[in-house]
């Protein structure tokens, strides 16, 4: 049961073949079975009484194509009732008293909590090494991080253990875990997705996103997530074009006459060789379903990371900056007065890498620094988005790797935190334009020790095209099976 698709699973569903509270309990059973830290806080309590709602409505005649399918959700979403840590010390025992807007929204389509899942401190990284309960494992390779900072997720749905996940992307943290796990996961256009309840890394760039295994899965939760909140400031308005859609609508539109610009940066120096070759295979399967190839070029792609890693920390260091210890989070067990509880406290409360990001953050919004840094940054940040309107002028998506190699072992990055800031430069950009974009799998690396390590496709598509993304990945995945392979052991 567990190797099925959402599709698939609410069929049976439907058709009476299974209850809610029976899958519920299955995937229970698989998540403690689990050996990957996948999951930071599981409450079967609490399920089994939202599995017993969705009973209860198939009973009633009122369930919805969601209802009864379980969902773990990543600890960056508050959940009434389950821990909503942010993979952090400082959130370790916080239990929020409301849930967030992704998560009232799958609730309302009687959608079935399993749990919370591990992810990198705050969002922050590209491993899930972050995290302060420990890193989650890959499914495909042990040895291998899953990818960060959703790696939770994409392991949890890798392995099939849960169905669908919840994930943020800021940097490419659902495309880049999702690419390594070899999972499908889309960042929506920025301001599509509600942030409200999403606890904050960096307010300009965070993004909510579903991940599962299928591109039609990704469509049926996308229907759920999106839609304006009056409670999000940054939340695009139906008047921006947020409106509720049918994602699902462009599934079975053929691919005839498709024009996809292949970035030349993209695959230049620093890409690895078994990547390369298996994006190109997928390029060329487009090719057969009747697209072609257009050469594009994105020049400012090797300035993201730069802009990124200014951008992004600045935000944090103003985010987090609510984090003193004072009303929740850690708090210092010794201290001599105010200030040196602030310090204690934080200091205790967050791990290496958010510390060396608040520290870089407040740095380059100092006074002396802002304009030289901070400004600087945000104007390169609208010359990136200005490269893609110009390159999607001459094409109708984007395509390309996810990351320049598959998964690296586990500890292999931890001493030089560039290396791993590097490993984003094919997602950062996207992020920084707002742009949607999404991962599927096309193939496995050849360069790691058993040639079991995923890789995935990117496909990046402008504002309001995750229809669009979503139909092309559907097609593609109507003629491989990349998408259906799973691990060994599941």
């Amino acid at each position: 049961m567990h190797t099925k698709t959402i599709k698939q699973l609410s069929a049976l569903l439907h058709a009476k073949q299974v209850s809610a509270t029976e899958l519920t309990q299955h995937y229970l059973q698989r998540a403690a079975a689990s050996d990957l830290n996948a999951f930071l806080h599981i409450d079967p309590a609490l399920s089994l009484a939202q599995a017993g709602a969705a009973d209860a409505r198939f009973a009633a005649g009122s369930a919805g194509p969601l209802t009864g399918i379980p969902i773990a959700h990543k600890d960056i979403f508050v959940t009434e009732g389950w821990r909503s840590t942010a993979g952090s010390k400082m959130l370790a025992n916080y239990v929020s008293p409301f849930n967030a807007t992704v998560v009232e929204r799958f609730g309302r389509a009687g959608m079935v909590t399993l749990g919370k899942l591990n992810c990198d401190e705050f969002a922050m990284g590209s491993s899930n090494q972050n995290s302060a309960f420990g890193a989650v494992l890959n499914p495909w390779d042990k040895l291998a991080v899953p990818g960060g900072s959703s790696g939770g997720s994409a392991a949890a749905v890798a392995a099939r253990i849960a169905p669908a996940a919840t994930a943020t992307d800021t940097g490419g943290s659902i495309r880049q875990p999702a690419s390594f796990c070899g999972v499908t996961g889309i960042k929506p256009t920025y301001g599509r997705v509600s942030r409200f309840g999403m606890i904050a890394f960096a307010s300009s760039l965070d993004q909510g996103g579903p991940m599962a295994q299928t591109a039609e899965d990704c469509a049926m939760l996308l229907n759920e997530m999106v839609g304006f909140d009056e409670r999000d400031s940054t939340s695009l308005t139906a008047a921006q074009g947020n409106v509720r859609e049918d994602f699902m609508r462009d599934l079975a539109e053929p691919l005839a006459g498709l024009r996809i610009g292949v970035p030349k940066e993209y695959f230049g120096e620093g890409l690895a060789l078994d990547v390369e070759a298996a994006v190109r295979a997928a390029l060329e399967q487009f090719v057969k379903l009747g697209a072609t190839l257009v050469d594009i070029s994105l020049p400012k792609t090797s300035q993201s990371i730069p802009v990124y890693y200014i951008i992004a920390p600045a935000e944090a260091s103003s985010n987090l900056s609510r984090f003193d210890g004072v009303r929740y989070g850690h708090r210092a067990s010794e201290y001599k007065d105010l200030a040196d509880m602030y310090k204690k406290s934080r200091a205790e409360g967050f791990g290496r890498e958010v510390q060396r990001r608040i520290m870089v953050g407040t740095y380059v919004l100092c006074h002396g620094y802002y304009d030289a840094y901070y400004l600087k940054a945000q104007k390169i940040r609208r010359l990136i988005a200005d490269d893609f309107q110009a390159a999607l002028a001459s094409c109708d998506v984007i395509m390309g790797p996810v990351a320049p190699t598959v998964a690296w072992d586990l500890g292999e990055k931890t001493d030089d935190p560039v290396a791993a800031y590097l490993a984003d430069i094919y997602t950062l950009s996207t992020s920084l334009a707002g742009l949607p974009g999404m991962s599927i799998p096309c193939g496995f690396g050849q360069g790691d020790k058993n040639g079991q390590r995923p890789v995935g496709l990117q496909i990046i598509g402008n504002y309001f095209a995750e229809a669009k993304l979503l139909g092309i990945a559907h097609q593609y995945q109507q003629v491989t099976d990349w998408h259906t392979r799973a691990p060994a052991g599941v």
